[in-house]
């Protein structure tokens, strides 16, 4: 069993995955007590993100509401390990949210049977595939999901022809990683390199105030693009055989993407609609309330 003396609140803990330790913090409830056995939430956050953004909120708000939650830093991200450095790779994601769940059953003050996923933005589609792959993951939430496959691809990143120039530029730059141990990187956003992983005026991404935190590093390596574009779970979701709640808005990052996953799941499921944008379910208060309330109604039932 985990050894540390675990405490009401914020608890830093770390893991091993594939032979990297991960660094994350552990929240549990105010009340929580010696013995206590809770359920349990993985929570992961957008692509690029540190446990200290997105993730970290929803999971401080779970174990308000009673869960043990946990947000990580996933390999090459953050304080946790891994070369290269700021590599988006949906498949190492996917096993560091499996080896996470281990790691959660190792936990006294956890339920080991009672173990849920939450995944907000693009690590909606790496928990999916996890639910889909690990029966030890009881009941799933997707929270603003961004799930894309070739299609979806092609209209957001500028056609064939703007696929493939990111592909190209990715591929030359894990050959260059393999050659010589450099990584190419580019800003995670920008609103002056058009070579950004995400280019434009997004505020949470450019406001200290929101997600410009120090912990994250704006930066995204190069290699990424061709992990992130060739990834699809879309194939997963037939997989998915426990309950699952998606929450997503209208003016949200492709909610048709959404939709069309969420239509092959045989599971039970519910598909709840709210107002705002993508970034609102990251940090503004209504909208990130709301969505944790939803999902405890979820969970409640689930777990």
């Amino acid at each position: 069993m985990e050894t540390n003396i675990l405490q009401p609140g914020a608890n830093r803990v770390t893991f091993q995955s594939e032979g990297e330790t991960l660094v994350g913090v552990l929240y549990l409830p105010v009340t929580y007590q010696p013995g206590d056995k809770l359920p349990a939430i993985i929570v992961t956050g957008s692509w690029t993100t540190v446990k200290e953004q997105m993730a970290g909120l929803y999971a401080h708000k779970l174990a308000e509401q009673g869960y043990a939650a946990l947000a990580f830093d996933f390999r090459y991200f953050g304080e946790s390990g891994g070369i290269p450095r700021n590599y988006e790779s949906p498949a190492a994601k996917i096993v560091d949210i499996q080896n996470a769940v281990s790691y959660l059953q190792t936990v006294d003050a956890v339920d080991s049977q009672r173990i849920g996923g939450l995944g907000i933005c693009a690590s909606a589609g790496y928990m999916a595939v996890a639910v889909a792959q690990d029966p030890r993951i009881q009941s799933f939430v997707a929270v603003a999901p961004w799930i894309h496959d070739r299609h979806l691809v092609e209209m957001i990143y500028g056609g064939m022809a703007g696929v493939e120039a990111k592909l190209e530029a990715g591929r030359a730059a894990r050959h260059e990683f393999e050659q010589t141990g450099v990584v190419e990187t580019v800003p995670a956003i920008s609103t002056t390199d058009e070579n950004a992983a995400m280019f434009g005026e997004f505020d949470y991404y450019l406001n200290p105030e929101r997600g410009a935190i120090p912990q994250w590093g704006n930066q995204f390596a190069v290699m990424s693009w061709v992990d992130w574009l060739t990834f699809s779970p879309m194939p997963q979701a037939s997989q998915i055989n426990v309950p699952t709640l998606f929450i997503h808005s209208r003016d949200g990052a492709v909610p048709a993407g959404a939709e069309q996953f969420f239509a092959d799941i045989p599971a039970p499921k519910q598909f709840v609609w709210m107002p705002g944008i993508q970034f609102d379910f990251y940090d503004q208060e209504p909208t990130v309330n709301q969505a944790v309330q939803t999902a405890v109604e979820h969970l409640k039932q689930t777990l």
